[in-house]
Parts: C-alpha cells; structure tokens; sequence
C-alpha cells in the first residue's frame, strides 16, 4: 500500500470528506488531493500534522504501508525510522521467542527420552530374587545345606537310624525348605530379609531381567514428538517472517 492509499482509506473510515480533512489537517484540498494520489511526497512537518489530524500515531499509519515505499518515499521522515526500528526490535524479539520456544522443546523431548531410556518413572528392568526356604531364629543362614550333612553325620555315629534320618529330612523339606521366587521392579541389592510367620527368609538377587515397559514406550514417543516440535518451531517462524516480507 503507498502513502495515499493509506491516507485515504483512514481518512474515509473516520467518514471525513476532502474538504472536512483538509480544514481539520489545516492544508489545500488540492494538495491533499496530490498526497492520496501519490502525486506529491509529504516533508516530515506534514507527515506529522496529517498523522496527529487523523488521531493516530506513525506506527499505526505505517504498518499497514509496503516496506518499499516506507524505504524510499518517506525515508527523509525521523517517525519512519523509529518505526522501522520498532519492527526490526520486534521482529528480533519474536524470533527469540520463537528459538527459545525450539530449544526448550528440544531439551524437554531430550529429557523425555533420556527419562524413558533410564527407566526413571516406569522401570526397564525386573530384579529376580529368590530363598531356598525359612529359617528360624538362632539358625544359620546355611541349615538347608548343613541340615542334610548334620543328618548324614549323625547316622554314621549310629545315634539315629537310616529311617528316621529320611523322615527327619522329609519333615524338614515339607515345613522348612519352601523355595520362593520373587521379581520386583526396584533394586532391593544382593541380598534382603523378609519376616514369615514362623521365622524368616533370605532372598539373593539371581538375575536381572530386562522388560519392555509400555509406560516408557509411550514416553519415547511423546519425548519425539516434542523434539520435532523444535524443529517446527523453527520452520514455522522461517515461513511467518518470509510471509511477512512478501506481504510488505
């Protein structure tokens, strides 16, 4: 849009004829009749008083102008370089918003991953623990080996018979020697300690299995999708400032 198409059209949509505005700007009908047909260029001064008669400010009445004419027509106007600072400012800090915007999509679709990757709120791993039995108070951690040896000595020193060494051995297996395994999906390290009814058990870490959890799937995918996003971010400020430019 050139100088006087602006000038008209803001001059019509305050519903003010040529004569009223040119008596209200304090200048010739003919000259303002020059300035909307672009035959005629405003100085500064008038640039001025025609953009406090109309009740804007420079701003309002450049923004909608193509950014040629603005460099070259009105270039001798000190408001016109203000403007275009204004927009060079503007633009700079809608850009950097824009980037900033890319960057933390960038490092939150990383963190994502990375979250999911280590298994930090769903776990990739399950740790196998298991206990050949229960074991009572004052007995070693060792009696489901011992008990069969100390069963085996004492038959050899004849101070129990072949019969009751077996039915001591089955009665021990049948109350004591339960073997339990069990899979947690936290570390409860090499060893731990579980409280029974009649005693306790010893559970030794055997194996770590590794799982495919559903819940960090679903947040690899989430973690990508918000990392694209920077990269859209980026596309899309590239194509609005382009946008911008052609339509100035």
């Amino acid at each position: 849009m050139n100088f006087g198409e602006r000038l008209k059209d803001l001059r019509t949509d305050k519903g003010l004829t040529q004569p009223q505005f040119a008596a209200l700007a304090g200048i010739e009908q003919s000259y303002l009749s020059k300035l909307e047909n672009d035959k005629s260029i405003p100085s500064a001064e008038m640039f001025d008083t025609i953009v406090s008669a109309l009740g804007v400010d420079a701003a309002t009445f450049l923004q909608e102008m193509d950014r040629d004419v603005i460099d070259t027509t009105l270039r001798h106007v000190p408001a016109v370089s203000q403007f275009k600072n204004q927009v060079v400012t503007e633009q700079v800090h809608q850009t950097r918003r824009w980037l900033f915007g890319s960057a933390g999509a960038w490092l939150l679709g990383f963190a994502i991953m990375l979250a999911a990757n280590d298994g930090i709120f769903f776990p990739n791993n399950l740790y196998v623990y298991k206990s050949p039995g229960v074991f009572l108070a004052g007995e070693g951690e060792n009696v489901f080996d011992s008990y069969g040896k100390i069963l085996a000595l004492q038959q050899r020193a004849k101070l129990i018979s072949n019969e009751e060494a077996s039915k001591l051995l089955s009665e021990f297996t049948a109350r004591r020697e339960r073997p339990l395994t069990v899979e947690w999906p936290e570390s409860r390290g090499t060893v731990y300690y579980e409280a029974t009814e009649n005693g306790k058990r010893r559970f030794e870490l055997t194996r770590i299995r590794g799982m495919e959890s559903t819940g960090n799937r679903m947040l690899q995918y989430i973690g990508a999708l918000v990392f694209a996003c920077g990269f859209a971010g980026i596309f899309i400020e590239w194509r609005l400032r382009r946008l911008k430019n052609q339509l100035h």
